[in-house]
């Protein structure tokens, strides 16, 4: 009785906030289920409960976790499919959690939460023998769109830069399964209902493979809110949104690689082709941060309708931050581009694209013109002056949430 008492509650509160950009409330197209039609509110709850500590209420379906020092793939899988536990919170006092592959996601209505600095690490990374292995067989200046052959393994690869590179890690490693690819942390699949907040994800380093994201949304993934957690060094990409997913929002987010990461800085994709499905893949992106070594994909998005809402820039080696591509629709206001991003925005194919005079370019060559008809979303929202983005997102971004207990 007394957690039906809470969620009615928490719905309650939820129609009043949601169209409020408060770090603690979900807000944006996660609390919708329409693209256009603002009286679509979806209530957003996740397990329940999405701040620390966690209410007395919950005793019984929470399950706190740490690590063991082993690959903790398969148990923190187990924890989030089972149906008694609302809520997984992901202690990190032990230090970082380990996972072989992907943990997969295919149930509703869960909250991941991160304390004491909580971190998920892949077991596998690029090492500098690798590295320097690959750079004297000159890989970085090799194709990525021709050339290939078939690996020692028979696959056949139909680019020069991934044969090569593939080719030589399985000479290194004698991994002729590849179970390397595998090295991502979170899949979405086909989930609905889902709150992920500060946890901290760490890839093996990028690097041109095809392998796994870091976390994707795949499979019609809906009502997901993504919040202040940090990405970096995801083997393709750091957090890919594609197959007919949607309703969706992050925020809060820092994406960034080190120097573990060598080629494929391709951080956030959305859609997966140019023959993803229209009609899905509507995003919030909001006080994110994306930071060191980012390359592209700030995000790229086709077929869906994307809200870039105070977002900070502050990578200088950019070679592409926002990237409208095919069937998309972009509504982009309120962002900041700091000195020395100078390729801060192109597009090919967009439907639209709204770029309203509130964004902040450091550098700015020309300035880019809206396409198209007007782009609206069907929530309130108040967007920060810009020029109160650089010491916000900086310093509330990522996982700084709770103290960090």
């Amino acid at each position: 009785m007394r957690l039906t008492v809470f969620y009615t509650l928490l719905a309650m509160s939820l129609t009043i906030a949601a169209a409020d950009c408060d770090q603690d409330k979900p807000f944006g197209y996660c609390t919708r289920t329409s693209r256009t039609d603002a009286a679509s509110i979806y209530q957003m709850y996740g397990g329940g409960c999405y701040t620390y500590p966690i209410p007395k209420d919950f005793a019984g379906k929470v399950v706190v976790l740490k690590s063991n020092g082993q690959d903790m793939r398969k148990t923190i899988e187990d924890a989030i499919e089972n149906s008694e536990n609302n809520i997984i919170v992901l202690d990190g006092s032990n230090g970082d959690f380990v996972v072989s592959s992907n943990v997969e996601i295919t149930t509703n209505d869960k909250t991941l939460l991160g304390i004491n600095h909580a971190r998920i690490r892949t077991q596998w990374y690029v090492t500098d023998d690798i590295r320097r292995a690959l750079n004297k067989a000159g890989v970085p200046s090799m194709s990525t769109n021709g050339g290939g052959g078939t690996l020692p393994n028979g696959h056949m690869v139909r680019e020069e830069a991934e044969y090569n590179t593939r080719k030589m890690i399985i000479e290194m490693t004698g991994d002729h399964q590849e179970r390397y690819r595998e090295s991502g942390i979170l899949s979405l699949k086909g989930c609905k209902n889902i709150i992920i907040r500060n946890i901290v994800f760490v890839g093996p380093g990028s690097i041109d493979v095809g392998g796994n994201d870091l976390i994707s949304c795949v499979r019609g993934t809906k009502n997901c809110w993504i919040d202040h957690c940090e990405f970096m060094d995801g083997m393709d990409g750091n957090f890919d949104i594609t197959s007919m997913s949607d309703f969706i929002t992050v925020s809060w987010c820092k994406f960034s690689y080190t120097e573990h990461s060598y080629m494929h800085q391709n951080t956030n994709l959305v859609g997966y082709s140019d023959r993803e499905t229209t009609g899905f893949l509507n995003i919030t992106y909001a006080f994110n941060w994306w930071g060191t070594g980012c390359k592209q994909r700030m995000p790229m998005g086709r077929a869906g309708r994307i809200h870039m809402l105070n977002n900070y820039y502050s990578s200088t080696t950019a070679s592409n931050c926002i990237n409208p591509r095919k069937n998309s629709e972009f509504l982009i206001e309120g962002n900041y581009f700091e000195t020395g991003v100078k390729h801060y925005y192109s597009q090919n194919g967009a439907t639209a694209v709204t770029w309203t005079a509130d964004n902040y370019i450091a550098e700015a060559s020309s300035l880019p013109v809206s396409v198209g008809e007007t782009v609206t979303v069907p929530y309130n929202y108040t967007v920060t002056p810009y020029k109160e983005i650089p010491a916000l997102v900086k310093t509330k971004a990522g996982a700084t949430l709770f103290s960090n207990r």
